[in-house]
Formats: structure tokens, C-alpha cells, sequence
């Protein structure tokens, strides 16, 4: 039997809408992935010491402050210092399409804007997860 996917859905900054979080984190629970979902107000220490913790294969950002270019790069580093290079960062908000390329270009995932659908944010990660096994 495989191993289920591990999701950390944090909201990151001062952000306080946390629908949109919430409603990801549901779709990928049905989506046969485990979720962990942090709450509002985190910051990128908090977030990836949650991801250590918790050993997720996913970290999932959403982001609506616009403060993305500066909370996502601080994230990928932390992640790069504590080694979790197998781990797959991603996320979604308003993100003009510029700063996605800008973020992709560090490594950070796939970026989904408002109006994605549910189904293509899990089939991405249920893709990446095959393409990109974690080592046990």
C-alpha cells in the first residue's frame, strides 16, 4: 500500500483569510492526501519547523497580503538550510504572473491564482509526488 501524500497548508504572514486554505485543505483530504493545516499568522520559521515535525511531503503556501516575494523565497531558504530539498514547495493567491516565474525560477512549485481548480491542485501534487519519490 503506498504511502499517503503529507500536506502542510499554512497561511503565512499577517494574512487573515483563511477560506481559501481551508477549502484546498478539504479537496486534498479527499483526494486521499493527509493535511496538516497550521492556522493563520505563521511565519516561514514556524512553517518549516511544522513541515519538519509533521515530515511532510508538501508544503502549501496561500497567500492573498502580496507579500509573497519576500515570505516564499524566506521559506525556500529555511527549507534549503534544514535540508529539505524532497520536499516540494507550492502554494497559490494573488501572484501576478511575473513574480510567479520570478519564484519558480528559486524553486518554488507550481503557483495557483484564484479560480484554480481543486482537482488540478491535487493531480499536480499527486503528479509530482510520482515523478519525485521521497527517500525513506
Amino acid at each position: 500500500m503506498d504511502k499517503k501524500i503529507r500536506v502542510l497548508v499554512a497561511k503565512a504572514g499577517l494574512d487573515g483569510h483563511d477560506r481559501g486554505a481551508k477549502v484546498i485543505a478539504a479537496a486534498l483530504r479527499d483526494a486521499g492526501m493527509e493535511v496538516i493545516y497550521t492556522g493563520l499568522r505563521q511565519t516561514p520559521e514556524m512553517i518549516v519547523e511544522a513541515a519538519i515535525q509533521e515530515d511532510v511531503d508538501v508544503i502549501g503556501i496561500s497567500i492573498l497580503s502580496g507579500a509573497h516575494m519576500t515570505i516564499l523565497p524566506k521559506i525556500k531558504n529555511l527549507m534549503n538550510e534544514k535540508g529539505l530539498d524532497d520536499v516540494l514547495l507550492t502554494g497559490g493567491g494573488i501572484i501576478p504572473e511575473e513574480d510567479i516565474k520570478k519564484l519558480k525560477d528559486i524553486g518554488v512549485g507550481e503557483l495557483f491564482t484564484p479560480g484554480a481548480s481543486t482537482k488540478n491542485i491535487a493531480g499536480y501534487i499527486k503528479e509530482w509526488r510520482n515523478n519525485n519519490p521521497r527517500k525513506n
